[in-house]
Parts: structure tokens; C-alpha cells; sequence
């Protein structure tokens, strides 16, 4: 009855929200056709000023184009409130790189809050500044970065770093070694947070500039701890790309694996002693040295690449080795480096932590690259977004050097709530760092896996059960036979789930089975007896195919095969055209290996066989089928000629020479195939198992000389000679400012022709922009080398130096020394004209327009605009008057009515 008070749950939904948002911002998102926007942003309170301001930036927000707010927003950049400059700018930033000519209305504005006294007005200054990408600023903004560069303020100076890279992106070649002389600046800089910025910038300009890190690699690595954790990812790259460019490997650390001809040298001397040692442990920590030298070819010189260009034949002098590794103990820089990352392992953030544990692993010598074990699990353990791409690392790790892993088996068990991919890359660490002490262990566990719902997760279990047995032969049979019963009929009639899922687990078991027998045939015999007896049971194709090919390629083995093997041939023959393909084709290569490997006394049946086999082969549906049929009939023809002899033929025919070497030589066992997609530790190409953009592998060892590092520390210097001709683009011989791009049209293109013609004719007409100084008169100056002197330039920035600028008075009565004016862009743009009128609908009179510059005279609130019309036909025009009509308010304008 008292419908007014009901509940429901969208009013009480409803409710809730508005109670969860009083007091906050929330409700400028609600109503996005706010009209109210303009008068508040010319309301002389600034509470009406920032409530519009902050409308605008949530209309931003959304998606909406609110430039035509522009001239309101830009006036209010002068205001003297922190929090309407603060939003004015942030306005100005999101569409200064859009709208550039616009922002340029505002330059002196930012040349004056460059030298305020609050930092945030100057850091808020030169990033909205470095927003606007214009050639014709470039200057201005190189010129303030630099000044920033040097800034008390440790947020102006990160703001500075921050700026390189917008400049940089410019293209300003003639600016590119005052860039990377701020980066080196800043590199130098006391503040952690400025070190990060300014190696970010390092990395994103000139990332092989390596002499510059050298001036500064101690300083860099002490104050690594302190960066904020994003810059210590970048700057613990670029360390370990000097380090290992300016050193070498370490000679202790596992990349020493990579050349192998080191350890085999039967010349010893005592120089060679530790590489000795070195080989010693290395054979004990390590099970695959092949992939060892994978990997370090990968860390090194890109997975397509050799380090060194160096062949297993080369012959490797000891001062050859020496030239191209260090001594992790002995030599300074890399015992800095692995000291200052140590405690980053345990960082709150994953990728620190792996960064870190990739120095380590490329560096830190053997006996201490377990330090990164303890870190890693810790950060498996606890967290969840990122365990998948610590365990891609760790996989990496692993399969290298599986002893690291072996003692924390249990750390890697299948939770029922990992995803799939973290299961997947769980199975095959666990694979990996199986040893005979948890080999049982493991084994326990991967019963349960066996039996999970996720048939897909059940198939991946029996592939890793295949790899624990190829790597730990002791453990085979108990593996086979566990792998045996998943193929007994019993089994694979009880189906748990659907069809296609149970196919899936039988195929990868036989195909474990198919690998572990591949390794020793002969003791395996017992298991390919038993395979045969269940073939009848087994309907699956694929795993059909695949014991067929098991009989026929071990029929000769022990004594119960080849007795066996010719019965099924017969049962398979009866079946042939019932047969799926993938059978067919097993079933005629099963025939002809028994065939070429068959005794005197079973040369008859085998024959036989092969020969009713190849008849109905001969008239099947699948062409490949009767084709193949028709081969090896061919390659055959001496056992099947009319005339030919009844028993075995030994002869040395071609065709049945190539049927022997095709079907009679037995398969060997697989090497190891060496997986070669490895990549930098905590890399994106690491994750997604190949190079992505941008990935860098480290530079070759030694690559950077001490006459590189000497021409590194020279050029800096000959920077500061010349930096009269880096602060302000080109100087001309007075020492005043002028380049060719610092004319612009309003179009964004340069106006070289009209710079050039400015030199010569005084009469010319003014430029679009004018650089100015204050102090002196500009009277009837249109020669752009004398519109602005380097110390026009600068001395708004070097009020900033003074100590007395504490007096807010001495700040209101400053004025900027250099300004630049914007000239009338109504002469150097091409107005557009609209059609009013097309001739098609006028009778061949067409109206065009286009709006005037002239301000209206009837009120400042209209727009005037002038109006043309052209006869478009071939008869004259008669009856054409034009009359207008005052409409109600005057502020409304008039209406104009044509008729013809």
C-alpha cells in the first residue's frame, strides 16, 4: 500500500551507490551534456572554476572531444589557485600534441611558471611544454630541460628526464648530443628517483651509448637499491649489458660452459687451472651441457646467432679466453654488481626479482647461483598474477642446471586451482628435476594427476611420466608398466569422461610407450607383447597405427615377437579395408619390414601376406593408398615375378637395396634434440618463446675497449665547448638565435622559401611566430636573426637561481625577458569555402560562403560571414533580390531570405 517505500534490489543497488559516492568526484560522470561547463569556467570563484575544469577532464575521460573549450581553459592557465593550474594544465597536456598551434597561444605562460616559485608549477610547465611537438619550441624545450636538468626540485628534475624521450622522438638530429649530455647529467644525479627517470630515457635514446654508464657505473650501482622498482628493472639491464661488454663473462659462472674446446686442451699450464675447476663442477651441477651452450648463444648473441663466430674445430688460445672473460671474484665491477642486486631478489616486485636473478645466473659464479632459488619459490608461493611467468623462468633454470630445483620438488605440485598453462609448465619443471631420491615422490603424485577430470591435463601428466623415463633409465620398467595399464582393455573400455578425451590419454601413453622402447628395444620386450595382445581391444586409429608400427619395426626382437607378429598380420589383413588410413598405411610397412626380415622358414607366410595385403590395397577408395600399394609392389618385383624363385631372393638389386635401406634399418635412438628458443631471464621473448620487438640480446663480450670509453669521456667534454650551439638549435656569428624551422605555418609545415626570402627584403611580411626579447626595442624588426639572443633565452630561467626569490612580492612583479608573439594567421591561411546554394537546385545560381575575420558589429557573440554568387548557367539572371528580416532579439541575429 505504500508503494513509496518498497524495496527492490535495483533500488536498493541504486541506493547503495549514491551513499558509496558522497563525498567524492563520482557524480561529474553522470550527466555528459553538461551546459553549465562555460559559465563556470568564466566565473571569477575558483571552486566555479575547478568544478568546471574537473567536468571537462571526466568528459575527457569518457571519450569526448571538448576542444572547443580551449580558449576558456587556456585563459585560466595565469590563475593564481594551485588547483586551477593544475587541472588547466593537465587539460592542456591531453590536447597539446593534438592541438599544437592552439597551446602555443600559452607559451609565455609556461616560460613564466618555468621560473615560479613552487616546483610543482615548474615541473607542471615543462611536462605540459614537452607536450606540445612542435620543430618550432624544440629549442625553448631543450634550453628549459637543461635548465631543469639542474633544478633544486627533485620533481622538476624527474620531469626534465622524463622530457628527453618526448624530445627525442622530434628527430632533432642537430639536439642529439645535448640530449644524451642531460642524460649524463642526470645519471650523475644524487635523487634515486631522477636515476631511474634518466635511465629510462638513457634506454629509450641511446641505449648503446655504454661509455656513459662507465663514467658513472659505481655511482649507478649503489644508489641501484634505492630506485623506485620500475627504473631498477631498466637500470639493472643496462649494468649488465656494460658490464658484460666492457668485462666479459665471468669465467666462473655458467656462461663459461659455452666453449667447450677450453676444458678439452690437453696443453696445461697454470693458467688453465681454474678453467679445470671450473669443468669439474660443472659436470656436476649440470646434466645437458649441449643445452647449456644453447642458452649462452641465445643470452648472448640471439638464438640464430653464435657468440664469438667460433666452431667446435677452432682452436682457442689462452689469451684468446683471457681477452674474453673475467673473474666474478677478482674483478670489481661484477662483484659490485652482484653485491648491489643481491638484496633485489627479495623485491616486492616480480620483475625486479627476476632481473635480479638473470644477473645472477649469467654472472655470479656456480657456487652462488643458488641464491636465486629461495627468492624465486618465495615468489611462486605468493603471488598469483605473476606465477606464470616466474615459472617460465624457471622452467629455463631448470632444464639448464636441474640440480638448482631438485631439493623443492614439492613446491611444484599441481594445485586444484592453477590454471591450465601453469599446469602445463608445472609437469615439465617436475619432468626436469626428477632424480632417483624423488623420483617415487613424484611419481605418487603423477597417479593422482592420472586420474584428474581434465582429460586434457591427464594426457599432459603421461608425456611427463615419458620424459621422467628417458631421463632416469633406472626408472623405466616401473614407468612402462604404469604406462600399460593405462593401455589395458579393461582401461580403455571404463571411459570416465567422453570418447575423444580417453583417446587422447591412450594416444600419449603409447606414444611414451613408443619412446621409452625406442631407447633399449631389447629390454622392452615384454611391453611390446603386451601392446600387440591389446591391439584387438584398442579402436582408437592413431593409437592403432602406432602398435602396428612397434610390431613391424621390432618383429625380430627376442623370441615370442616374430611368432607373434605374422598371426596379427593375418588377423589385420582380414580387417584391411575396414581399417582407418593411418592403420592402412602401418599395416603395409609392418608387412614389408617382416617381409625383408623374415627366416628361411617363414619366407612363405610372410609373402603371402604381403602379397594379399598389396591386393586389396590395390582397390581401396584412398588414391595414397593404392599408390603406395603400386610402389612397393615395384620395389618388390623379385619376390613377386611369375618366374621368380619360391624362396628368399639374395641378390643385390637396386630396387630391392632401396626397399631394404627404406624399411629394413633399424631406427636408432633419438639424440638430444636441443630446444633453442631461450632468451634473456625476465624478458618477454622468454614468455612468448620467441624474439619479440624490441628484444636485445647482450652485446659481445669485450666488445666495448678503453679507447671507446676514452672517445666516450671526450665527447661529453667537447659538448660543454660547444654549448653555445646546443642550447638554442643554430647560432649565426652575433650570437643570436636562428634556424630554417623556426618559421611554421598554421598548416605544420615549414616555410623554408619565406624564412629564405626574409633575409633578403625588408618589405616582407611578418612571421606566424616571433621569438622577442623585452629588454630591447622591436620596432620595425622583422629579421628573424635579431628576434631572440641566447640571453634572451635564458635569463627567465636564471631568476630561478637566486636565493632571495622567496618574496611572493619579488614573484608578482617579475616579467619574463623573452616572449614569443603570435603573428595574424589570417594572411597565411587559405579560408574555406562552403556551398550554400547548388546550382543543380537553384537554377543555375550558385551561393557560396565563407566566415570573415571581421568581428561582427551587431554583437561579439555572432560570427560574420561573406557571401558569393556565380551564374552557373548560360542565361542571365532576372528576378534575383535579397531582403533580410530582424528577428525577435537582436543578440539572435538576422534572417536573410533569396528569391529569384
Amino acid at each position: 500500500m505504500f508503494t513509496q517505500f518498497s524495496t527492490t534490489a535495483e533500488n536498493f543497488s541504486k541506493a547503495s551507490t549514491m551513499v558509496f559516492r558522497i563525498g567524492t568526484d563520482a557524480h561529474l560522470y553522470d550527466d555528459p551534456d553538461d551546459v553549465s561547463i562555460s559559465p563556470l569556467l568564466d566565473s571569477k570563484f575558483d571552486s566555479e572554476k575547478c568544478e568546471a575544469l574537473k567536468r571537462l577532464l571526466a568528459l575527457i575521460a569518457q571519450g569526448l572531444d571538448v576542444s572547443n573549450y580551449f580558449p576558456q581553459v587556456v585563459k585560466n592557465v595565469a590563475s593564481q589557485s594551485l588547483e586551477v593550474k593544475k587541472l588547466v594544465y593537465l587539460y592542456l597536456l591531453h590536447y597539446a600534441e593534438r592541438r599544437p598551434n592552439e597551446a602555443l597561444l600559452s607559451i609565455n605562460i609556461f616560460q613564466r611558471d618555468l621560473g615560479d616559485q613552487n616546483p610543482l608549477v615548474r615541473a607542471w610547465a615543462l611536462r605540459t611544454m614537452a607536450g606540445i611537438r612542435l620543430h618550432v619550441i624544440s629549442p625553448l624545450v631543450l634550453v628549459a630541460v637543461r635548465k631543469c636538468a639542474r633544478d633544486p626540485s627533485v620533481y622538476v628534475r624527474k620531469c626534465a628526464a622524463n622530457a628527453l624521450p618526448k624530445l627525442h622522438d622530434l628527430r632533432l638530429e642537430e639536439n642529439a648530443s645535448a640530449i644524451i649530455e642531460i642524460i649524463g647529467i642526470l645519471l650523475n644525479d644524487n635523487s634515486p628517483g631522477v636515476v631511474g627517470a634518466a635511465a629510462a630515457a638513457f634506454a629509450s635514446i641511446c641505449p648503446t651509448n655504454l661509455p656513459l654508464i662507465g663514467r658513472n657505473y659505481k655511482r649507478l650501482c649503489e644508489i641501484l637499491p634505492d630506485v623506485e622498482e620500475w627504473g631498477q628493472i631498466i637500470l639493472i639491464g643496462i649494468l649488465l649489458r656494460y658490464v658484460s661488454a666492457r668485462h666479459g663473462l665471468a669465467k666462473e659462472s655458467i656462461m663459461s660452459s659455452l666453449l667447450p674446446n677450453i676444458f678439452s686442451s690437453e696443453k696445461s699450464s697454470e693458467s688453465d687451472t681454474d678453467y679445470f675447476e671450473i669443468k669439474k663442477t660443472y659436470e656436476i651441477g649440470i646434466q645437458d651441457p649441449e643445452l647449456v651452450a644453447t642458452v649462452s648463444r641465445s643470452y648472448l648473441a640471439g638464438p640464430d646467432k653464435q657468440l664469438l663466430n667460433l666452431n667446435d674445430s677452432d682452436v682457442i688460445s689462452p689469451d684468446y679466453i683471457s681477452s674474453r672473460f673475467t673473474s666474478s671474484k677478482s674483478d670489481e665491477n661484477v662483484k659490485l654488481l652482484l653485491q648491489c642486486t643481491s638484496p633485489l631478489l627479495w623485491s616486492r616486485n616480480s620483475a625486479v626479482v627476476l632481473a635480479a636473478a638473470g644477473v645472477h645466473w649469467i654472472m655470479a659464479p656456480m657456487e652462488e647461483i643458488s641464491k636465486i632459488v629461495k627468492p624465486l619459490l618465495f615468489l611462486l608461493r605468493s603471488s598469483d598474477a605473476s606465477k606464470y611467468v616466474v615459472l617460465c623462468n624457471i622452467q629455463v633454470f631448470a632444464k639448464v642446471m636441474p640440480s638448482l630445483f631438485a631439493p623443492n620438488v614439492e613446491d611444484f605440485f599441481i594445485s586444484s586451482s592453477d590454471a591450465y598453462q601453469v599446469k602445463a609448465l608445472k609437469l615439465e619443471i617436475l619432468s626436469s628435476i626428477a632424480t632417483d631420491a624423488s623420483i617415487s615422490v613424484i611419481f605418487q603424485e603423477f597417479q593422482d594427476y592420472v586420474r584428474d577430470p581434465d582429460r586434457r591435463f591427464a594426457a599432459d601428466t603421461v608425456a611427463a611420466i615419458g620424459l621422467c623415463a628417458k631421463k632416469n633409465p633406472q626408472v623405466a620398467n616401473t614407468c612402462v608398466e604404469g604406462l600399460l595399464a593405462l593401455t589395458s582393455p579393461k582401461t580403455v573400455n571404463s571411459t570416465s569422461g567422453s570418447m575423444d578425451d580417453e583417446a587422447m590419454v591412450l594416444i600419449q601413453a603409447i606414444t611414451s610407450i613408443k619412446d621409452i622402447v625406442k631407447q633399449d628395444p631389447v629390454s622392452h620386450e615384454n611391453a611390446i607383447i603386451i601392446l600387440i595382445r591389446n591391439l584387438d581391444a584398442i579402436k582408437v586409429p592413431v593409437a592403432r597405427a602406432m602398435i602396428v608400427w612397434i610390431a613391424g619395426e621390432y618383429n625380430s626382437i627376442g623370441n615370442i615377437i616374430p611368432k607373434m607378429v605374422p598371426v596379427i598380420l593375418r588377423f589385420l589383413a582380414r580387417g584391411f579395408p575396414s581399417e582407418s588410413i593411418e592403420t592402412k598405411y602401418q599395416i603395409l610397412n609392418a608387412a614389408v619390414k617382416v617381409l625383408l626380415n623374415s627366416k628361411e622358414e617363414d619366407f612363405h607366410t610372410a609373402k603371402s601376406i604381403l602379397n594379399y595385403v598389396l591386393e586389396l590395397a590395390k582397390f581401396d577408395l584412398n588414391y595414397d593408398v593404392r599408390d603406395r600399394a603400386r610402389v612397393l609392389r615395384k620395389l618388390l618385383s623379385c619376390y613377386f615375378s611369375s618366374s621368380g624363385p619360391a624362396e628368399k631372393p639374395d641378390n643385390n638389386e637396386i630396387r630391392l637395396l632401396l626397399a631394404e635401406h627404406v624399411f629394413g634399418d633399424k631406427t636408432k635412438p633419438s639424440t638430444k634434440t636441443v630446444n633453442n628458443r631461450f632468451y634473456l631471464p625476465g624478458s618477454l621473448s622468454q614468455i612468448v618463446f620467441h624474439a619479440a620487438p624490441g628484444y636485445e640480446p647482450l652485446p659481445e663480450p669485450c666488445s666495448l675497449t678503453e679507447s671507446d670509453m676514452v672517445k666516450g669521456l671526450e665527447e661529453p667534454a667537447q659538448a660543454e665547448a660547444d654549448d653555445s650551439d646546443i642550447d638554442s638549435g643554430s647560432l649565426n656569428e652575433e650570437g643570436s638565435y636562428y634556424s630554417e624551422d623556426s618559421v611554421t605555418t598554421s598548416t605544420g609545415i615549414d616555410d623554408e622559401s619565406a624564412a629564405s626570402e626574409s633575409d633578403n627584403n625588408d618589405n616582407n611580411t611578418d612571421s606566424l611566430i616571433n621569438f622577442s626579447d623585452v629588454s630591447k626595442p622591436q620596432e620595425g624588426t622583422n629579421d628573424l636573426s635579431e628576434l631572440m639572443s641566447k640571453g634572451a633565452l635564458e635569463s627567465w630561467l636564471d631568476d630561478n637561481d637566486n636565493d632571495n626569490r622567496g618574496s611572493s612580492q619579488n614573484v608578482a612583479e617579475r616579467i619574463p625577458s623573452a616572449r614569443i608573439s603570435i603573428g595574424d594567421i589570417s594572411t597565411r591561411i587559405k579560408p574555406k569555402v562552403y556551398t550554400l546554394l547548388d546550382p543543380t537546385y537553384g537554377n543555375g545560381l550558385k551561393v557560396m560562403y565563407k566566415y570573415s575575420s571581421e568581428a561582427s558589429t551587431i554583437s561579439p557573440s555572432l560570427v560574420s560571414v561573406d557571401t558569393f554568387f556565380e551564374n552557373c548557367s548560360s542565361e542571365p539572371m532576372s528576378k534575383l533580390s535579397m531582403s533580410n528580416e530582424d528577428s525577435e532579439s537582436s543578440d539572435q541575429g538576422r534572417y536573410i531570405y533569396l528569391s529569384i
